[in-house]
């Protein structure tokens, strides 16, 4: 029994590792495209293995996963294929007998996606944004997170409640002085324009709602000029953020440890986002949270689901295990995606969406692996 689950686990994890590695290897295509445009720009060498090795360990969270379905489904298809398993319940083994090290396997790599997803991913992603500052070529739109004022540009305190490239939308811009706030600037939408050679950052506003204090009055609100524009442009001053390369953490940089404290006071993680914002924030930090535990016990479920997949296949052909791979993937996506997507919708309570294909994987692999017994 020994020299079998050796046998099994030795398979299993030559396969797993193989798969692993070129599942990564497509990922970091997206980063050798950056890499190379960095290099032509004349970043150093050093820089550049940087940014590389900090997007191992996000990559990592989710190929781990989709890598050991892979994996699994190719194994129990080959098995099946050459009659193994037949020949192993012949001489007495159950299939639970059979598959019980390949299924402990995907418990420990669930323990080290949890960690992956916890702590190391987001530490080497936000690591990753800070030597990007550093060198001043960071896209600089990804400074405006949504649903949090951002305080860093000289002078100015700015909002956006939705961001989706270069179009913001529900943008509001107070305008600091000496005293306070001397101007707010509410637009309906507008469009960015990053000024790298000049370290700024365009905003051109449209529908736009100017409310400017009396100077003769300015604490009395009733005395407040209301103006109406089409457009109205207003320019950020990157140069301090870039030059001391000041980065504030992200929700995708925050830890669990980070995370937890944030839900449990989140104006004080995020200072300035509106009353009303609170629970829609609160909803992103929870969702995001769920998310990463989802994926990494992915692994386990990934096991449950496939294992059975992969004797009815009855297959040995790489291509029916990836193809059967890219449809259960899909499937997990999709469910992750559109919870992310109700974030702004808390009533419908995203986070619990999130383990709807992690429960529905166990589920139906515990049913279809009792089938094959």
């Amino acid at each position: 029994m020994r020299v079998l689950e050796r046998y099994l686990l030795r398979d299993f994890l030559v396969t797993c590792l193989l798969t692993l590695t070129v599942i990564t290897f497509v990922m970091c295509l997206g980063t050798v495209v950056k890499a190379v445009d960095l290099l032509a720009r004349g970043v150093s060498g050093i820089y550049i293995l940087k940014i590389f090795i900090f997007n191992i360990p996000f990559l990592l969270s989710f190929a781990i996963p989709i890598s050991v379905l892979t994996t699994v489904l190719l194994l129990f298809g080959r098995l099946s294929s050459d009659g193994e398993l037949n020949a192993m319940k012949a001489c007495g083994l159950s299939l639970w007998q059979i598959i019980t090290p390949i299924v402990l396997a995907a418990v420990c790599l669930s323990g080290l996606c949890l960690y992956l997803n916890g702590t190391l991913a987001p530490l080497s992603h936000w690591a990753q944004r800070r030597v990007l500052v550093e060198l001043g070529m960071t896209e600089p739109e990804n400074l405006l997170e949504e649903g949090r004022f951002v305080r860093e540009f000289p002078g100015l305190m700015v909002y956006v409640a939705k961001r989706e490239r270069k179009k913001v939308t529900d943008v509001i811009v107070y305008e600091m002085g000496p005293q306070g706030i001397k101007r707010s600037v509410r637009a309906q939408r507008g469009f960015l324009t990053p000024l790298l050679d000049k370290q700024q950052l365009r905003i051109d506003l449209y529908d736009v709602r100017i409310e400017a204090p009396d100077e003769n009055y300015p604490n009395d609100l009733t005395r407040s000029h209301d103006i109406r524009a089409a457009h109205y442009p207003v320019t950020l001053d990157l140069s301090g953020l870039m030059g001391k390369g000041q980065v504030h953490k992200k929700v995708a940089d925050m830890t669990y440890g980070e995370l937890i404290e944030a839900v449990q006071d989140v104006s004080r993680a995020f200072p300035g986002v509106a009353p009303k914002d609170l629970a829609r924030t609160r909803m992103k930090l929870v969702v995001d949270a769920n998310t990463r535990l989802g994926l990494a016990l992915s692994c386990f479920a990934f096991t449950l689901l496939g294992i059975p997949l992969g004797i009815k296949s009855h297959r040995r052909e790489t291509s029916i295990g990836f193809a059967i791979s890219i449809l259960i993937v899909f499937f997990f996506y999709f469910f992750l995606f559109f919870a992310d997507a109700l974030v702004r919708q808390p009533e419908l309570r995203p986070d619990l969406i999130v383990w709807v294909p992690v429960l529905l994987s166990e589920v139906v692999g515990y049913l279809l692996l009792r089938r094959s017994v």
